[in-house]
């Protein structure tokens, strides 16, 4: 069944995949509420247009009737509602459990207000960390064994499981995503692609382990292309890994990073150690993401990273220039 997506709300709409989701939607005609942090200078990213609405709203926020209000007042009501905000996703702050936990009541919050603003499909923003690690060959699919090692994987896994329920009460269709690794513009600086090209695009040399590991990388147009088609055609509960669905050695990944920087500059393969727990394997099964939505990935990844490359030079260039001008 198809669902008639004409207003949709997004959550996380000035990080790497709400900010390309944001895009992809505005270009589809369709009405976006992007919530945004109250204050943040991230809400820049988000490129203007007649579709679409910056809202300051905190996600501990989504329960207040006035969130409720703010986006009434704004776009009325809604179809779609994609939930990818989340506090402590990186680093320590993974397994602060009781931010973790916040994190599952803000999902809650998420659903009962897209229920409220008349939403037909709610869509959360899953983890490949709700899997743990796996064995090499195990491609993860909605049916693979479930076994995170942190608060961020037990906290995403409880909230999928959660939201889905909860979901099922209301009488709002459920998908959840696991999102595997994804890289573009506007990726965090602490990501082995963006750190990467960071490093190149200075003339430094980036570090890195052996890069043995085969690892699945998806586009974040692509990823965001992904989203919009389940919100439309995506079965009721299902839970789709969103990747690629393809691997190659990490250490190919840096070579064509380095290539789409500068082929003459040099890495250092073998530099560093693998971190305690290296996922050595990881790879989306996305048969019935493609089966249900029709989703495949346009984008190589050398074509991805060439765009990123391009994305990240401007903004270095732009950054330069204005220290330049400042010092004046």
């Amino acid at each position: 069944m198809m669902r008639e997506i004409k207003t949709a709300v997004i959550t996380g709409a000035t990080g790497m995949i709400g900010t390309a989701l944001a895009q992809c939607l505005c270009d589809k005609g369709i009405t976006v509420a992007a919530c945004v942090r109250p204050g943040s200078e991230k809400a820049a990213r988000l490129l203007e247009s007649d579709k679409l609405y910056k809202l300051a709203v905190d996600l501990d926020d989504l329960g207040e009737e006035e969130t409720f209000d703010k986006l009434s007042r704004a776009i009325g009501r809604a179809d779609a509602f994609f939930h990818l905000g989340w506090a402590g996703t990186f680093g320590e702050t993974r397994d602060n459990m009781f931010l973790q936990n916040q994190n599952i009541r803000c999902v809650l919050d998420a659903v009962r207000l897209a229920k409220r603003l008349g939403c037909q499909v709610f869509v959360g923003a899953g983890s490949q960390a709700e899997y743990g690690r796996v064995m090499e060959g195990v491609r993860l699919a909605a049916d693979t064994p479930t076994f995170p090692e942190n608060g961020y994987g037990i906290a995403k896994l409880a909230a999928g499981q959660m939201s889905r329920i909860y979901c099922r009460e209301l009488g709002i269709c459920h998908i959840w995503m696991r999102i595997l690794s994804i890289y573009g513009p506007w990726d965090t600086e602490k990501t082995m692609v963006m750190s990467a090209i960071h490093t190149l695009l200075k003339g430094d040399t980036p570090a890195f382990s052996k890069g043995e590991q085969l690892w699945d990388y998806l586009y974040v147009k692509d990823a965001a292309r992904a989203l919009y088609l389940v919100s439309v055609s995506g079965k009721d509960g299902s839970v789709y890994p969103l990747g690629s669905g393809q691997v190659n050695q990490l250490k190919s990944y840096i070579m064509q990073i380095r290539d789409a920087v500068e082929p003459s500059a040099k890495v250092k393969i073998g530099e560093l150690s693998y971190y305690p727990g290296q996922v050595m394997y990881l790879c989306a099964n996305i048969s019935e993401l493609t089966k249900d939505t029709g989703f495949l990935p346009k984008y190589t990844f050398e074509e991805g990273i060439r765009e990123t490359v391009a994305w990240k030079r401007s903004i270095m260039q732009r950054e330069k220039g204005a220290q330049k001008t400042a010092q004046k």
